[in-house]
């Protein structure tokens, strides 16, 4: 078999996995009718069209990473716990330069907290019925770079006392302060915020301007949806 013939064929397979997900979607909440990957065999198919969409763990797969899984608790602006299980995971094509931004930011005594990655497509609409504001959070009509697994929301600490350092605002927090244009606030803070948003976009990621902690990589719809389980993720690796 030829070369271009497999890639047809691997092609046809990722197209009819699509459908499949379209026509499957009353097994899954999904009002706008989104193209939806939310079986096992159709992220495979993804997997093997494309190892750039492979889904990894962070946790391992970058050095010194902390986390601090807010939609695992009731501590976050829900005051829902979104996930059931715990896991922090992005597409092969975001992870790899996420692990870059660390490894140059542990040569300042710098460490990565990540908040989030990958967030099903259920706790999305959940979101927004809770604050249908699209400067905060992600229209479900649309789907977010996190249901693609190519955003990711973080902060900084610094590796000799592993304390947080400051930013302008909490995580999740809905105001103008969040803002990366805002800037009546303190050197050291805004200092850290540079810091972070300057390494983010140097390693190819692009910065939400009301949200300082969340960054995503650019043409992001090139990514398929998800509401997959972090369950399977860990089974697919």
């Amino acid at each position: 078999m030829t070369r271009k013939m497999t890639n047809w064929l691997v092609a046809g397979a990722v197209f009819f996995s699509l459908l499949a997900g379209i026509a499957g979607c009353s097994s899954r909440r999904n009002p706008y009718q989104l193209p939806l990957t939310w079986r096992a065999n159709q992220l495979k198919l993804q997997y093997d069209s494309n190892p750039q969409l492979q889904m990894v763990s962070l946790e391992g797969f970058i050095q010194h990473l902390k986390t601090d899984q807010r939609y695992t608790t009731t501590n976050n602006f829900t005051s829902q716990i979104l996930y059931k299980e715990p896991g922090v995971f992005l597409r092969k094509a975001a992870a790899e330069p996420l692990k870059m931004v660390a490894d140059s930011l542990a040569k300042l005594g710098l460490g990565l907290l990540v908040y989030d990655g990958y967030r099903p497509y259920a706790a999305t609409l959940k979101m927004w019925e809770i604050v249908p504001d699209d400067r905060y959070a992600a229209n479900p009509a649309n789907g977010s770079g996190h249901n693609r697994g190519i955003a990711v929301d973080l902060g900084l600490y610094n590796l000799t006392t592993g304390d947080t350092l400051p930013m302008p605002t909490g995580f999740d927090d809905f105001t103008e302060k969040a803002h990366h244009n805002y800037q009546q606030l303190p050197a050291e803070v805004l200092a850290n915020r540079a810091t972070l948003k300057q390494v983010m976009e140097h390693f190819g990621f692009v910065a939400l301007p009301t949200e300082w902690w969340h960054f995503y990589l650019p043409e992001p719809k090139r990514y398929p949806l998800m509401d997959v389980s972090f369950s399977t993720f860990k089974k697919l690796q």
